[in-house]
């Protein structure tokens, strides 16, 4: 079974009900499918904003996701990224 996605499904489900308020990619490249599961990346790489946070593609072994960062500073810790 193939699993496919867009960026705009991936931020959608990202901003948590945030209003996106600018992205690097047009309508149509926003809505371009992609394999979101192992193997090669496949996801365009773009930068977005809301007025919270900033997100970016994020890739381990292929597998894509977004990821974000707070916009401004503030007392938040970020994580590692792409692996685990």
């Amino acid at each position: 079974m193939t699993i496919t996605t867009s960026w705009r499904e991936e931020l959608h489900e990202a901003l948590n009900g945030d209003k996106l308020i600018f992205n690097t990619l047009s309508n149509e490249e926003m809505d371009i499918q992609f394999y979101e599961g192992y193997g090669c990346t496949e996801g365009l790489p773009f930068t977005a904003w809301s007025e919270t946070r900033v997100y970016f593609p994020v890739c381990y072994d292929g597998l894509e996701w977004v990821g974000s960062a707070p916009r401004n500073p503030r007392d938040e810790k970020t994580h590692h990224l792409g692996g685990g």
